[in-house]
């Protein structure tokens, strides 16, 4: 196998794997956000607030995930 080869099948490792965290994640932190906002209506800006700067950070690691593979790939 070539380089070149191993080059993409380490970028798609490395995207692959990292994708799988932020998904569970985000899919986790709404879940609970929308358990909470059903058991206390009242407390959805507070919920809302923190249920966006949950993913912000959840997304962040996504897109670390795809810039180490992008550098995999391209370097």
């Amino acid at each position: 196998m070539s380089d070149d080869g191993m080059k993409n099948i380490g970028a798609g490792i490395a995207i692959g794997i990292g994708a799988i965290g932020p998904a569970l994640g985000i899919g986790n932190l709404v879940a609970k956000a929308m358990e909470a906002l059903g058991r206390n209506p009242e407390a959805r800006p507070a919920i809302q607030t923190n249920m966006i700067l949950g993913l912000a950070f959840a997304e962040a690691i996504g897109i670390y995930a795809l810039l180490v593979a992008i550098i995999i790939k391209f370097v």
